[in-house]
């Protein structure tokens, strides 16, 4: 193209100077030889500024794009931003910023904007030629130069990582607290003004905990699900209200009982015989009695005679009831007829049999007697004397309470307490961020909630290093429940629960950006039905016998995925080891036809992953693309 504009000039200036020599009149002749050299030079000066000022626009080009690159990074320090920016820029003009060129750039990070400023010097074609009597027009090279600014971290950042940690983990959790702690590098930065850059950590495996202690009291569990009823204080737990020293029975039908006091008895009454030598039939049973004199009553029922000697020693027990089971005293019970109820804590009351149940930690039916009384159907002669050394607790067993009671899986009765865990919300809010005063989350009953607890929306990397180096692998998937605590954990309408830094922004994407990482590597198989774990196969006695509330936790999770991107946030979804195998053609059956229809798009926001590394890079990418958009230019 240059040859092509030096021949084209040279042929025009050519057939001037062939006119101008054919003219015989006047002067003309000399006064084309004085302007030839200035009409060559302007003619010629012109190609090369014209060359030069595509370079410039070029070099702008260039100079834009390798600002933003800088302004991308997640560097602070104006070393490493020249080093990126630098790179970018000679990327991009390949032909400049050699070893040996005096092209210089620079690119320098103040009050949030990176500047980037550059010249370079543009080779002369033809201008450069020295033309007696003028010389120069131009020199060798020309200079040009170019500034770009960007804005950088035009927007805070809040992003919650919905992480997979159940037992088919356990070989990549490794894997995974790599990863985590990358997006994290590479997301929250150091520089937390004008605008933040926060990340919060949701694990799961068959539910999510919210409080570091597996066992009541938690702060935020309390706050999400709503607060438990706790137990009414037991002041006394006993069968009898009368007992005496029995100094003899005798052989006989029925036997005779005497005592060494006044019984204080009346026919009809039922005693508890317990302790008594030789005649030891009667010991551990409840006869009713008929009263002889003052310290002689028979056992009605009772045969001693096959025995060769008299019994002695051991007592009787006047039953309060004719059942002979313990009457329970416990102020405001708040107990309901035909319930059960949990107890703990109190003394004594040893079980004299392996036969029979413990009284401590234990559930029993129970009879109401008043607003201060129960019955517990456990006969009373079976345990030792209730000793009175502080109160025990009696813990009602419905829904809500600090233990539950229900029918399980394998159709006998379990009871669980409740942990500091959650499940799933039901009921019209389930799929909605709704504020946990107004519609609480699910309670989880179970023997155990032994995961990392979630941490709130914070800056401070070290937490959420420690947090995810924690992480260990155990139980089932209930993805629909950590998808569920992603999005509550970006919500400014649930995050209401959350202090300080935790607490979510408002949502306004001019303003901050929200995105949910989803990770997983297996089938979501964990829901609930009333709390407990819902009976999804197989008989289990920590099951209960109904099936899910809310039906598939697939289409459950997609449900929740909608609603978070109906409100603007961002899904980033990671399948690790999840295969290509697909349910139903149309369905969303599988965990990866939920990371899938999660994804905010299917090819830029689902990453697969079949290995560690493909793990790591895969929250890599989503960490730069979470940086890419929260710049504006």
């Amino acid at each position: 193209m240059d040859r092509l504009k030096r021949a084209r000039a040279a042929a025009a200036l050519k057939g001037l100077a062939s006119r101008f020599l054919r003219q015989t009149q006047g002067n003309v002749a000399m006064m084309f030889a004085m302007a030839l050299p200035v009409l060559l030079m302007i003619t010629l000066g012109a190609i090369d500024i014209h060359q030069a000022s595509k370079v410039k626009a070029q070099l702008q080009d260039a100079l834009d794009a390798a600002a933003l690159a800088a302004a991308r990074s997640t560097f602070t320090d104006d070393v490493n931003i020249n080093t990126v920016g630098l790179a970018a820029l000679k990327a991009n003009m390949p032909g400049y910023f050699g070893e040996t060129s005096d092209d210089t750039a620079s690119f320098v990070l103040l009050n949030n904007r990176v500047t980037g400023e550059a010249t370079v010097n543009v080779k002369v074609l033809v201008a450069n030629v020295v033309l007696p009597p003028y010389g120069k027009l131009l020199d060798d090279f020309l200079p040009v130069s170019s500034r770009s600014e960007v804005l950088r971290a035009s927007r805070n950042v809040e992003v919650a990582m919905v992480l997979d940690t159940t037992g088919s983990m356990s070989g990549s959790i490794g894997d995974l607290r790599d990863a985590a702690k990358e997006l994290v590098k590479i997301v929250v930065q150091e520089q937390q003004s004008p605008f933040y850059s926060r990340a919060a950590v949701a694990p799961y495996d068959w539910a999510v905990k919210l409080d570091a202690s597996a066992t009541l009291p938690g702060t935020l569990a309390k706050a999400a699900r709503g607060d438990l009823r706790g137990p009414t204080a037991i002041t006394d737990i006993r069968y009898y209200d009368v007992a005496g020293a029995v100094s003899s029975v005798s052989r006989a039908s029925p036997a005779r009982v005497t005592t060494s006091t006044n019984h204080g008895l009346k026919t009809g009454d039922r005693v508890a015989i317990s302790g008594v030598s030789n005649t030891t039939n009667i010991n551990d049973s409840v006869f009713s009695v008929t009263v002889i004199n003052t310290n002689t009553f028979s056992l009605n029922g009772s045969d001693t005679s096959r025995y060769s000697r008299n019994g002695s020693g051991g007592a009787f027990s006047k039953c309060l009831r004719t059942d002979c089971n313990l009457v329970v005293t416990s102020a405001g019970h708040g107990l309901a007829g035909n319930d059960y109820v949990h107890i703990d804590g109190v003394s004594g009351l040893k079980r004299r049999t392996n036969n029979v149940p413990h009284i401590n930690g234990n559930f029993a039916p129970i009879e109401i007697l008043d607003a201060d009384r129960f019955v517990i159907d456990r006969f009373g002669p079976n345990y030792d004397p209730y000793v009175k050394t502080a109160d025990g607790q009696a813990y009602c067993t419905l829904r809500g309470c600090e233990y539950f009671v229900f029918r399980n899986s394998a159709g006998s009765m379990s009871s669980l307490p409740a942990t500091n865990c959650v499940s799933e919300r039901t009921g019209e809010d389930a799929y909605k961020d709704t504020a946990p005063g107004v519609a609480p989350v699910g309670r989880v009953y179970a023997t155990n909630c032994n995961s990392q607890p979630i941490l709130p929306l914070t800056s401070v990397r070290g937490d959420l290093e420690d947090r995810i180096d924690a992480l260990g692998a155990a139980g089932n998937t209930a993805g629909q429940i950590g998808i569920a605590w992603g999005w509550y954990l970006v919500s400014p309408t649930f995050g209401s629960i959350f202090t300080g830094d935790g607490q979510p922004a408002p949502y306004d994407t001019s303003r901050t950006l929200k995105a949910v990482v989803l990770m997983t590597d297996g089938e979501f198989n964990a829901p609930y039905c009333e709390d407990v774990a819902a009976n999804t196969g197989g008989r289990s006695t920590s099951r209960i016998y109904c099936s899910a509330t809310n039906g598939s936790p697939f289409q459950q999770s997609v449900k929740l995925c909608e609603g978070m991107k109906a409100q603007n946030i961002v899904v980033y979804t990671v399948g690790f080891n999840l295969g290509n195998a697909t349910g139903r053609e149309g369905v969303v059956d599988t965990a990866l036809d939920v990371m899938r229809a999660c994804a905010t798009n299917e090819d830029t926001h689902f990453f697969k992953a079949d290995d560690g590394t493909d793990l790591k890079e895969a929250f890599r990418a989503i960490g730069r693309d979470i940086t890419r958009l929260r710049i504006a230019r």
